[in-house]
This record gives C-alpha cells, structure tokens and sequence, in this order.
C-alpha cells in the first residue's frame, strides 16, 4: 500500500482536504450574497480592487462575485476529481490525477497570485498573508510534481513475470 503512494499524491490529497471546503463555502457565500460575500475576509482585496480600480457599478461588481465564485469552485472540483481518482488502486498505480492535481494546482495558483497582489495594492495585510500561504501551499505541490520522476510502468506477461521478450529481441538482432 505505502508503494503505491507518491508524495505529490499525499501532498495534493491534504491540499484537496484544505481547498475543497473553505474555497467551496467561500464560493457558495458569494451565489447567496455575491456583494456581501464579496467583502467577507477572504474577498476583501478583490472587493476593494473591484470597487476602488476598476469603478465597476453594482451589477458588474456581483458579476466580478460571480466570476471568483466560479474560479474557486472549479478548483475545488479539480481537487475533488483528484481524490476520486486516487481513490482506485488501479488509477492511482498508473499515475492517473495528476492532471486534474495540475490543474487544480494552476488555476488555484492564478487565482491566489492575483488575489495576493491586488491584496497587495490595495493595503490588506492580513488578506495578503492569506493569499500568500495558499499561494506558497500550492506552489510547494507544483514544484513536489515536477521534481518527482514518472511513474514506471513495467509490462507484465499472464503468469505475473517480468517480460524479457524486449530484451531476447534486442539480442537476436545484435547477433
């Protein structure tokens, strides 16, 4: 069991048990209320850039809600894809959701980098400390990933042994 287990497997499994909730309930706050969900603590940098920069009026505000709600949602579906999916023995043997851990990875990672420098501009010290450790959490994964070697995938014959027939071939030839 413990072979079958890559470390940006385990890393983006805990990633996915922390953004599927809180990127979630931040989302459905914003469908419910988009302005006030909108200027709760975690969207606080985006409302006021929003509102300060970009002098959009109260419809083009709820859809710029709309917009993030949307973001954080598909993120959280990429993280929820990646943990079915790591869930099957078979897939997970076989490297499958990495994919769907990259684009969780990438997407949250746009989203966290621009909400961390509009934090920035606008002056919310807390929300940019926020958006900077979700930031350097899913980076940390990113750079897990690509550091990590692929998956090796071995070719089995029907009695479980290691095929050789590659291998007398490449003789026969040298021969």
């Amino acid at each position: 069991m413990s072979k079958n287990w890559r470390l940006s497997s385990f890393s983006g499994a805990l990633l996915a048990a922390y953004f599927i909730p809180i990127w979630s309930i931040i989302a459905f706050r914003i469908m419910v209320a988009p302005v006030h969900g909108l200027f709760e603590r975690p969207n606080i940098s985006v409302a006021l850039f929003v509102s300060d920069y970009l002098h959009l009026a109260g419809v083009g505000t709820m859809r710029a809600a709309w917009l993030l709600a949307l973001a954080r949602l598909t993120v959280a579906a990429f993280f929820a894809i990646f943990l079915i999916l790591i869930s099957v023995p078979r897939l997970r043997k076989a490297g499958g959701g990495e994919e769907a851990l990259g684009i969780a990875l990438g997407l949250g990672s746009l989203i966290s980098f621009f909400s961390m420098v509009v934090a920035s501009r606008v002056g919310e010290a807390e929300a940019l400390r926020l958006h900077a450790t979700e930031l350097m959490l899913l980076l940390g994964t990113a750079i897990v990933m690509l550091v990590e070697p692929p998956m090796q995938s071995r070719v089995r014959t029907s009695d479980d042994q290691p095929a050789t027939r590659g291998i007398e071939h490449s003789a026969a030839h040298r021969a």
